[in-house]
């Protein structure tokens, strides 16, 4: 009864998270990439405005696309290397770096802003 009395929507427009749901075809690695991603890195770039999606996990790389205040902020490159990289390689070992994944979509934005 709480929530309904707290006056928060009941349904928002925003899409339920699936690029670190499990899917069968992950392993054990790509499980602990996308656990790490929801309950210790997400929360913490969504603190300052931003959010980081799952893109994939090939060859030791994790590709992450960066967004919202995240995607112009030129901070954005060490937060990716410094942090979630660091983070990422101290608990799976697996893990031998991290690259941002541009889409076309953010390409046109940048070039259209400018």
């Amino acid at each position: 009864m709480d929530f309904f009395a707290s006056g928060l929507p009941v349904v928002t427009d925003e899409a339920p998270r699936t690029d670190t749901a499990a899917s069968d075809d992950d392993d054990e690695v790509v499980l602990m990439i996308k656990e790490l991603l929801d309950t210790r890195i997400r929360p913490t770039v969504q603190e300052d405005g931003g959010d980081v999606i799952y893109k994939g996990f090939e060859d030791g790389i994790v590709q992450l696309k960066l967004q919202g205040s995240c995607t112009s902020c030129p901070s954005s490159i060490i937060t990716l290397k410094n942090g979630i990289q660091n983070m990422l390689q101290f608990y799976i070992p697996e893990v031998e770096g991290v690259e941002q994944v541009i889409d076309d979509d953010d390409v046109e934005k940048e070039a259209n802003s400018t």
